[in-house]
């Protein structure tokens, strides 16, 4: 039987649970309060969200500007902190640790965690938790959960997700790094890139080729422990946003690891891991919410300040009026995502909702950055203020997790108006 929140973690919220608002703005507070009709969140999922502010207000905030500057976040700290109130495992099995409630709690937890001052820590934890784990929670044998999900769970293991390549990254099926087996191992060869978390991980969720045949059947996801011989974190990527995150390349060199790693059924993985994206484009929608509220909020109090002309630029009607859209389209993308999730809980295929969930949140975000850190003027092109870290951070959102166009042809294909193209060979 599920445990509501307050039950399962009581002793948490009394060690985390601050009495103070979501809002980390009297701007945003306004906002919200004119915006929401009645609250999405139910009491259970209100008292989660207020934990995890107070982790980040405690445990996180005071610390991004440094660890932006080093060029990494020590994610097994925040990690352990995390799962201390039981925020690693929301919705994976009790019997592994974990909270065993519905995905709506994850989202929750998401949202809130876009109050971090950074994209790089909510996007890291979102690897382990909504990429690099729910498929082997679903699907994996007793050994992988136990070797595995249970210490990712607990906040002693960092997971990262190998799938994308130098030849390849949204096209899936293109894979070519392979896990060929010799008696009861699985040898693997190839390599994989823009793997975050690499430098700090302790296993991977590897997508590798275990056969012939079909691209959509010869392939496996594989429990990779990073300590294995053979595994080179051959580069440390230096990106243009989310500076606090680690980010490889990892070339495979005959790396030897038990067939028995594989999750789930051998030649399933790229069927796991299109399960596995829909709820990482969720957990996407969901992480890219709260910036846009805070971006906007920020601007909205700066410009009451700033004044040009004898009066604050406020003032001016196409300023307000721009932000008055894109509070709009912010909202309306947040009821597409609360519609998602909805969907998703009651057993409902959301591919389509949720590509467009991706779709969206990864253009506007795009939109909202831009418009707000050119209504801040000069102090927008500087390091020192939020806006331009978010204008950096979230141009990342139409890249990773399925390009925009990936997710217009999967729009395109659920409509049914998808060109057929030919077979591709196999090399």
């Amino acid at each position: 039987m599920k445990a509501s929140f307050p039950r399962i973690a009581s002793r948490n919220l009394r060690s985390f649970v601050a009495q103070r608002e979501l809002s980390s703005t009297s701007g945003l507070g306004q906002l919200q309060q004119h915006a929401a009709v009645a609250p999405y969140f139910e009491e259970d999922q209100q008292a989660l969200q207020k934990t995890v502010k107070s982790i980040i207000d405690n445990d996180i905030n005071p610390y991004v500007d440094e660890w932006e500057a080093s060029g990494q976040y020590p994610a097994k700290q925040v990690f352990k902190k995390l799962a201390e109130a039981g925020l690693l495992g929301v919705n994976k099995p009790a019997e592994y640790g974990g909270m065993g409630l519905n995905f709506k709690y994850s989202i929750a937890f998401n949202e809130t965690m876009g109050h971090v001052r950074c994209g790089a820590v909510p996007m890291s934890v979102a690897v382990q938790t909504d990429m690099a784990t729910p498929a082997l929670a679903r699907f994996g044998s007793e050994y992988v959960k136990e070797e595995f999900l249970r210490p990712s769970i607990s906040g002693d293991f960092v997971a990262c997700l190998g799938v994308s390549e130098p030849g390849g990254g949204s096209d899936v099926a293109a894979c070519q790094t392979t896990a060929k087996r010799v008696g009861d191992d699985l040898v693997i060869n190839g390599q994989k890139m823009w793997i975050t978390n690499a430098f700090q991980a302790d296993w991977m969720c590897l997508l590798a080729n275990t056969s012939e045949g079909s691209f959509h059947s010869n392939k496996s996801l594989i429990c990779l422990p990073m300590s294995t011989p053979g595994i080179h974190l051959h580069k440390r990527i230096d990106k243009m946003g989310m500076r606090a995150s680690d980010t490889a390349v990892i070339y495979l060199d005959d790396v030897r690891v038990p067939a028995k790693n594989i999750i789930g059924e051998p030649g399933m993985g790229f069927t796991y891991q299109m399960l596995q994206f829909q709820e990482e484009r969720l957990a996407c929608a969901a992480l890219s919410m709260q910036p846009m509220d805070n971006i906007i909020a920020e601007t909205i109090e700066y410009l009451k300040q700033r004044k040009a002309f004898g009066q604050p630029l406020l003032n001016n009607q196409y300023i307000h009026f721009k932000l008055a859209e894109l509070m709009t389209e912010v909202e309306m993308l947040r009821a597409g995502l609360y519609r998602a999730t909805d969907q998703h809980v009651a057993g409902e295929d959301v591919t389509q909702l949720a590509s467009m969930c991706k779709l969206k949140c990864g253009r506007l975000v795009r939109e909202v950055a831009d418009s707000c850190l050119q209504f801040w003027g000069g102090m927008g092109f500087t390091n020192e203020v939020m806006v331009s870290r978010m204008y950096r951070d979230l141009r990342l959102t139409s890249i990773g997790g399925g390009a925009d166009e990936v997710m217009l042809g999967i729009i395109c294909k659920t409509m049914g108006i998808l060109p057929k193209l030919p077979k591709r060979e196999k090399k």
